[in-house]
């Protein structure tokens, strides 16, 4: 089996450029073509790159197992291809299918090749099928990782922007919190408010939570952790927004904001705010 899988890896690398037209033309035949995301040109240069590293890895007549040494730089390549794809906006599906497809191409010339002995013409096909199933599936794991990490940066990014900490005079801060408070996000409204109090020297910071539709235990607790790292970094907090509803759950839960100010609206938190500072708010008369 091992002297006829070399002669198999021989044929791909004699019959490369056959391979490679008859490999093209599969391809654009197939509802999978996507022209709108790729041209002809640059598919025709990743499918030959792609066969010219499969020739490599088969040299040695290993058509069995692409966890060795030898395939190394074949993974890489489509760990790229599928990186590539991924941002090109191919699916996970059309990404494997564009490896399964060379399954079809390279059967025919397996077909020619031994027409004349069923037996090594069923093993060869086994053989080439079972390595480009493999192969395929790198590429269908890899494009899902890409996928996912994509999405985890997204989300990271989501995260910062729905949090923003707004200097809204020198020495206090606002930090408008909207939707559920859970504790990755909670993570991130700390980092992101102690990076300010430390870079604005802030001695106030107003947590508006007018945005939070519920609260339970476990938002009470992240929202008083946020408190007492605010207060060991020198700084008074005041919590405004608290709805009806959102009171009447914390009194009922028995959760403790006696050591914290509160204020009902945004409005009385700024103007407590500004007392804090040593401020007034002056009318200023129009002549």
């Amino acid at each position: 089996m091992e002297e006829k899988a070399h002669a198999t890896s021989k044929l791909i690398a004699e019959k490369k450029m056959e391979i490679l037209d008859a490999w093209m033309k599969e391809q654009r035949a197939s509802d999978t073509f996507r022209e709108d995301l790729m041209s002809i040109e640059d598919l025709q240069r990743q499918s030959e790159a792609f066969l010219k590293e499969l020739i490599e890895a088969t040299r040695s007549g290993n058509l069995r197992d692409i966890s060795t040494p030898e395939y190394k730089a074949l993974n890489e390549m489509l760990v790229d291809i599928s990186d590539r794809r991924a941002k090109q906006g191919f699916s996970p599906r059309e990404t494997a299918l564009y490896v399964f497809s060379l399954k079809d191409t390279l059967s025919r010339f397996l077909r020619e090749k031994y027409r004349d002995d069923q037996e090594v013409l069923n093993q060869e096909t086994r053989a080439v099928t079972k390595i480009l199933d493999s192969l395929g599936l790198v590429a269908f794991e890899s494009f899902v990782q890409r996928r996912e990490d994509l999405i985890r940066r997204q989300q990271e990014e989501l995260l910062e922007l729905s949090t923003p900490v707004i200097q809204i005079w020198e020495g206090a801060l606002v930090v408008p919190l909207i939707g559920t408070l859970d504790s990755n996000r909670t993570q991130v409204v700390m980092k992101n408010l102690l990076q300010a109090i430390v870079k604005t020297t802030a001695r106030v910071v107003i947590l508006d939570i007018s945005g939070v539709p519920t609260v339970d235990t476990l938002t009470a607790q992240h929202l008083l952790k946020t408190v007492s790292a605010a207060k060991l970094m020198g700084s008074r907090c005041i919590v405004c927004g608290i709805r009806p509803g959102i009171a009447e759950t914390m009194v009922n839960l028995g959760i403790d904001l006696s050591e914290v100010k509160t204020r009902a609206n945004l409005s009385g938190a700024l103007k407590e705010a500004l007392e804090l500072l040593d401020l007034d708010v002056v009318e200023l008369k129009r002549v």
